[in-house]
Parts: C-alpha cells; sequence; structure tokens
C-alpha cells in the first residue's frame, strides 16, 4: 500500500506500571488491574520489542484496531473479569419501588387468582360437607310462578304493547298534525305515568305474583318507559327542526347507515316522519339500547360463531349464578338472620362479611352474563352496530367515574334527556348531578320494595349516600386510594342491602318462625 501512512502511538504494557493505549483509556482503570502471571508478562514483552519503525503494523491493521484474538484483547478481558468479580453493586431501586418504573406484574395477578380460587374452593367444600347438594332446579321454577297454569307476570310483560303502540299512534297524530303540541305532550306524560302505576298496582294486588316475577315485570316497564320518553323527546326534537325548516322534509344526521360490501341492498336512510312505523318502533324496543334515534349504526352481517359463544355463555352463566345462590347465598342469608334479631353487633360483623364474597361474585357473574353475553347476542341477531355497553368501571377511582361506566345505556340516557336539559334550563351541575342520583334512587326502591310488597327506604337511601360518599372520595382520596374505596363500596354496600331486606321480609311473613 502506497501513499503517506500515519505513524501510531506504541502500546507498552508492563507487568507492574499503568496501561497507555492508543485511545485514550484512564489510568484509573490501570490502577484496579490485578498483578499478571508471568506468561502474560512475556506476551506483552513481546509486543514492546518489535516497534512499527514508522510502518503500520499488519497485526494491528491499518485502522489501528486490534484483532480480536490478539494478547491486548485477551489481557482485557481478564482484567474485566477481576473487575466484575470486585464489583457487584449499582445504584438501582427495588422493583417494588414507585421509582423503580417496573410495571410487569402479571405474575402477581395470576397468584392472587390462583389464590382466590384456592379460597373459594375450601368454601365450597366447606359448604358442600355442612348444607349437602342445595341445588333444586323445580324451586327455581317455583320462584317464577306459583301456579303452573296462571303465569300473570308474563301476560303484565304482553300487556305493555299497548303503551308501546299508544305512543306510536300518538306520535303520527302529532305528524300530520291532527292533535296539537300540547294535547299531544299531556297524553304522553299520562301514557308514561300509567306505565309506572299500572305494573305497580298489579304486583301488589295479585296474590299469584312471586316477587321474582315482580321484579322481571316491573324491571321490563321501567326499561320500556325510559325507550318510549326517549322516542318521544327524539321525535319533538325532530318537529322542531322541521319547524325551523318548513319548506322540505330534513333528513335526519343522527348516524350515517353503513353500506353493506357483500353485495346487498344499502341500507336506507330513514327522515321524521318517515320513521314513525310499527316496524322502527319494535325494533328500537327489542335493541339493546334506550336511547332513540332514527337511524342506528348497524353490522354488515350476523356472525354466527359470535352468536352461539354468547349464547352458550347466556345459558351457561345462568345456571352457574342459580347454583350459587341456592347452594351458597340462601343458608349464608338464613343463617345471618339470628343475629339481627338479637342485635349482636359481632355476629352481624362477621356474618356480613361473610355474605359479601360470594355477593360479589354472583354480581360479577351477573354483570358479563347481562352486558357483554345478553346484550351482545341481542346485538348481533338484530345487527345492532353500537356495542359499548360497558367500560373500564373497574379502574374507576371516583364513585361518580363507577356510575358513569358501569352501565353505558342508562348513562347515555341521563346524559341526554335528564342532565344535559337541566343544564340548560340553567340548573347548576352539583343539583342535576344530586337529581340524577334521586332519580335512580327512586327506580332501585322501586324494583325491589314493589315485588316485595313492603316499603323500606333501603335501597333509596343507599343510592343517595352515594352522593356524599363521591364528594368525600373525589375531594380526598386519589388514584389507588380512591380506587379501593370504590371497590371497597361495592363490596360492602350491597350485602348490607340485602341483609336488609331479607331481614325485613323474613320478619313480616315468617315473623312467628324464624
Amino acid at each position: 500500500m502506497k501513499g503517506p501512512v500515519t505513524r501510531r502511538r506504541r502500546t507498552t504494557i508492563t507487568g507492574s506500571g499503568p496501561v497507555n493505549q492508543a485511545n485514550g483509556s484512564k489510568s484509573q482503570d490501570a490502577e484496579k488491574k490485578p498483578p499478571q502471571s508471568p506468561g502474560a508478562e512475556a506476551k506483552t514483552d513481546d509486543v514492546s520489542r518489535h516497534p512499527s519503525n514508522g510502518k503500520p503494523d499488519r497485526e494491528m491493521g491499518v485502522s489501528g484496531q486490534q484483532p480480536p484474538h490478539s494478547p491486548s484483547r485477551k489481557h482485557m478481558s481478564v482484567v474485566e473479569e477481576f473487575n466484575e468479580r470486585l464489583s457487584c453493586h449499582v445504584l438501582q431501586e427495588s422493583l417494588l419501588s414507585s421509582a423503580s418504573g417496573y410495571s410487569n406484574y402479571r405474575g402477581i395477578l395470576n397468584w392472587c387468582v390462583v389464590m382466590l380460587v384456592l379460597s373459594n374452593a375450601r368454601l365450597f367444600l366447606e359448604n358442600i360437607i355442612k348444607y349437602g347438594i342445595l341445588v333444586d332446579p323445580i324451586q327455581v321454577v317455583s320462584l317464577f310462578v306459583k301456579d303452573p297454569y296462571s303465569w300473570p307476570a308474563a301476560c303484565l310483560i304482553i300487556g305493555s304493547n299497548v303503551f308501546i303502540l299508544a305512543t306510536l299512534y300518538t306520535e303520527r297524530r302529532l305528524a300530520v298534525g291532527t292533535i296539537s303540541q300540547r294535547n299531544g305532550g299531556i297524553f304522553h306524560i299520562i301514557n308514561l305515568t300509567s306505565m309506572l302505576i299500572f305494573p305497580a298496582a298489579t304486583v301488589l294486588t295479585l296474590t299469584s305474583m312471586t316477587p321474582v316475577g315482580g321484579i322481571l315485570s316491573l324491571a321490563a316497564y321501567s326499561i320500556l318507559f325510559l325507550k318510549l320518553y326517549s322516542y318521544q323527546d327524539t321525535n319533538r326534537w325532530c318537529r322542531q327542526i322541521r319547524q325551523m325548516k318548513a319548506k322540505r322534509l330534513t333528513r335526519s344526521n343522527s348516524c350515517p347507515s353503513v353500506a353493506q360490501s357483500n353485495g346487498s341492498a344499502v341500507q336506507s336512510h330513514v327522515s321524521y316522519p318517515g320513521n314513525l312505523t310499527h316496524r322502527d318502533m319494535y325494533y328500537f324496543v327489542f335493541a339493546p339500547t334506550l336511547c332513540y334515534q332514527l337511524n342506528f349504526p348497524r353490522s354488515r352481517r350476523i356472525r354466527i360463531r359470535f352468536l352461539l359463544r354468547r349464547l352458550f355463555e347466556m345459558l351457561f352463566f345462568m345456571q352457574l349464578l342459580v347454583g350459587l345462590i341456592q347452594q351458597w347465598m340462601v343458608p349464608t342469608i338464613q343463617n345471618s338472620m339470628k343475629p339481627f334479631q338479637e342485635m349482636d353487633f359481632s355476629r352481624m360483623v362477621e356474618r356480613l362479611l361473610k355474605l359479601a364474597v360470594p355477593n360479589h361474585l354472583i354480581w360479577l357473574i351477573f354483570f358479563y352474563w347481562f352486558f357483554h353475553s345478553c346484550l351482545n347476542f341481542v346485538a348481533e341477531l338484530l345487527q345492532f352496530g353500537d356495542r359499548q355497553f360497558y367500560k373500564d368501571w373497574w379502574n374507576s377511582e371516583t364513585i361518580t367515574y363507577f356510575w358513569s361506566n358501569w352501565n353505558i345505556p342508562v348513562y347515555k340516557w341521563c346524559l341526554r334527556h335528564f342532565y344535559k336539559p337541566m343544564l340548560r334550563k340553567g340548573v347548576n351541575k352539583f343539583l342535576a348531578r344530586t337529581a340524577v342520583f334521586l332519580m335512580s334512587a327512586f327506580f332501585h326502591e322501586y324494583l325491589v320494595s314493589v315485588p316485595l310488597k313492603m316499603f323500606r327506604p333501603w335501597a333509596f337511601m343507599g343510592m343517595m349516600a352515594q352522593v356524599p360518599l363521591a364528594w368525600f372520595v373525589g375531594r380526598f382520596l386519589n388514584g389507588n386510594y380512591g380506587n379501593a374505596a370504590v371497590l371497597i363500596s361495592l363490596i360492602i354496600g350491597q350485602p348490607v342491602a340485602v341483609l336488609m331486606y331479607v331481614h325485613d321480609y323474613y320478619v313480616i311473613h315468617y315473623g312467628s318462625t324464624t
């Protein structure tokens, strides 16, 4: 190779002195080097005896880098090995400290799940040893009907079609102007009020109505009440828009239709008053939503596998819920009556905590069964596109976040038809939020006290207690502490209400034998 060659600085290595390298290594590293063996010194002496004499060393290479198996590199590996032996500590935080930045706790979560399964398995085994097998399918049927030839709850639910058709025909008359807006509003108020009074009076007067049948009937009427209120409210908004643009009928922009890519016909875009049909009304009645709009988002096809999975989950979790209630909750509740009658506080707390675990487990299974399996099954069957029935309520750090995310259909209805209209009328946010909890408390009490045929304010008070609890948690607890407070209120609050209602029901109906 021709041309100028840069002279490299000679590397001199001795057995006891510091190492001076061409790359500028510090003398502090050399001071830490241990004494070398005689063989190593001999090798380094050979390197120092052959100067480069102004010519590039072939073993060093033109760039000055040492070959991978050179004696100097071997010497450095020996030095690094000894350094690793001498120093084994670095500046670092413990994994469980927040400053460490560690976030992979999947193993701990699995650990907790395993411990939970094992602890509950022990409780199941103890329950079976103590009480035997208590699951009885025939008893489940008797909870819905007393007489196999009398089905008052089913007849009551079928009778709700009268209120549905009354709402539809009233909206048709309002659309064509046959009746005035004032008279139509009065008729809607009468119709909606009757939807709450008529089933309650029927449940209270019929002796053949069971508590479970009464709860199902009143729940169906309550859901229908919210749906029909949204139906008449949305059509009223459409009439107001039509009055603002009286020259022509405006097309609804509530939600664009979804074109199907499989070659089928594109769904038509409905405009007011073309939506006032039996088909549209009953689609909304069975759709898994409480808020009406003229054009719902629609899925392109029905997924058979998805539908069958949801159906299997519905059947499986229904049987599991019935078995857990009969085998686990009923004996615990029956054993809790005596401490409540004797006002034994310590035993009451013990029974409350004993009931909290099965009650919360059943509530979680019910949540998955209803909000995921059932609602997705109906949505898939009707090709209803909006499947957001719940959000991450388990991460709630405030009470208000929990109530805003665990039941999205009810939350959307309250926000659209109750909370925002109050704000538009000048009501402040705190009073509007309190009014929402007040309405929710009314429906909770309505669905419990009327079927049990006893009026106790426990559900009403439990819901209204959420208002000061929400203020306290939002003001003083943050992060994980707020999340823990929300979960504790769920785990402890529900069994308290259950025990109070069951105790009062047993005292009223079986007071002499309890």
